[in-house]
């Protein structure tokens, strides 16, 4: 999947994944996308959150062979 900004989060523990997502999302305009690496398995909810209460778009997220977590949002 293409995007426009790469944010490298492994080894941070919440909260501080979805604080890099939060201040990469807002130096891009909407439609933008942001794609997040994790290895904290608590970003999960906490992106999925985080997307919620934003009104962000959950483009895609897997975890990856090497317990990575790869996330892909939108800018709303």
């Amino acid at each position: 999947m293409e995007f426009d900004k790469d944010v490298d989060a492994r080894g941070l523990s919440c909260p501080l994944p979805v604080l890099r997502l939060k201040r990469a999302l807002a130096d891009l305009p909407n439609g933008r996308v942001v794609r997040v690496l994790t290895s904290d398995p608590a970003s999960v909810k906490d992106f999925e959150a985080f997307v919620r209460q934003t009104g962000h778009e959950m483009l895609s997220q897997k975890e990856m062979p090497d317990s990575t977590y790869e996330f892909f949002v939108r800018h709303k």
